[in-house]
């Protein structure tokens, strides 16, 4: 379970340093769910039992969780068959804490591109945390779906078996997948896993990109000098496996403009993939982007780039299009969105301060 939910997820901002450690890999488990079993109870199947006690909760996806090694009788995983006795603890564990607040429906309007019984699309504006964590318990994009889906019954905001397929940061902007439904979720969530979805970025880096494509191929983990960071490791056991393709739209001076298709889905992939690379984010200011990397040493120059700085204050990445199979009719689905009305100035202006200095 804990390799599964990691694949899957691009993962919020590291602000949450309790929740991405643990997807980072530290291995601990998180307790969910425990009951000592009545000293009167008869022999019953373990699946049968937890139906019988956990709210909102199916017998498949126990099934499932006790498949995934998250069922434990006296702490020890246990399968669906096994059969629970008097005083046996049982417990559910996962790898990731419960939430320490419950996720409250807000008003928080959001741009839904397509929605239907089973999945929602979303387009994320930048600057939107996506879901709770340290410091950010409320004014999230989970807050804002619990409160477009508050009417409908079988939508739990605080079960983890619906909600949110996979994430992007803060300040990423783009498109997301909901799912309104356990079985959506695991069919969604198992085609992020196997890499059958198709995610592509447009990005806005530092330098010129030589290459008119190109695949980056490396682990990423925790940077250990920085832990608000994350790096690129070639030794194959620190960190998770990540691959990058890019793809080079418009050369713009001392910058370009990229398309990025994730094959993995780790914490700040593209931005750390790019950086690898030499071409760092432009605005990524947890990356170094915010400093004038590429240019000239005129003053003239640093105020061009200190206002494009302003009109995007951001890193320039935005999830464009997204892809996958509808879990219940099985038909292609291809969402596209356009760049956000920030990158779209960011880069009419640079294509300006090209023309003109061609004009010199």
């Amino acid at each position: 379970m804990k390799d599964f939910l990691d694949e899957i997820e691009d993962i919020d901002e590291i602000e949450d340093v309790e929740q991405t450690e643990s997807e980072i890999g530290s291995g601990e488990l998180y307790e969910h769910f425990r009951v000592i079993v009545d000293k009167g109870q008869a022999l019953t199947r373990i699946d049968k039992y937890l139906f019988e006690r956990i709210v909102n909760a199916s017998r498949n996806r126990i099934q499932q969780a006790a498949e995934a090694g998250c069922v434990m009788a006296n702490g020890k995983p246990v399968k669906s068959n096994y059969r629970v006795k008097p005083f046996d603890v049982i417990t559910v564990m996962m790898d990731r804490p419960r939430y320490e607040n419950e996720i409250i429906p807000e008003d928080i309007p959001i741009d839904i591109v397509y929605e239907d019984n089973d999945l929602m699309v979303v387009n994320k504006p930048a600057g939107l945390v996506v879901h709770p964590g340290h410091g950010n318990y409320h004014g999230t994009l989970v807050n804002a779906i619990a409160w477009h889906l508050k009417d409908n019954p079988q939508y739990d905001a605080n079960d983890p078996q619906v909600g949110l397929v996979h994430r992007i940061d803060k300040d990423t902007s783009g498109l997301l997948v909901v799912a309104k439904t356990p079985d959506a979720k695991t069919n969604l969530g198992l085609q992020f896993y196997n890499k059958t979805t198709k995610r592509k970025y447009n990005a806005l880096v530092w330098g010129t990109v030589e290459q008119d494509e190109g695949t980056i191929e490396g682990n990423i983990a925790r940077n250990p000098k920085d832990r608000m960071q994350m790096a690129f490791f070639t030794d194959p056991n620190i960190g998770k496996h990540a691959v990058t393709h890019y793809r080079v739209i418009e050369r713009l001076g001392y910058v370009t403009l990229v398309e990025c298709v994730l094959e993995t889905g780790r914490t700040h992939q593209i931005r750390v993939h790019m950086k690898h690379i030499g071409h760092v984010l432009f605005n990524d200011t947890r990356y170094g982007g915010h400093e004038i990397l590429k240019g000239t040493h005129f003053s003239k120059y640093k105020q061009f780039v200190n206002n494009c700085f302003d009109i995007c204050p951001r890193q320039a990445l935005h999830a464009m299009t997204l892809g996958f199979v509808h879990p219940s009719t099985g038909e292609e689905m291809f969402f596209t969105t356009e760049l956000p009305k920030d990158m779209t100035m960011l880069i009419d202006k640079w294509r300006g301060y090209i023309s003109n200095r061609e004009l010199e």
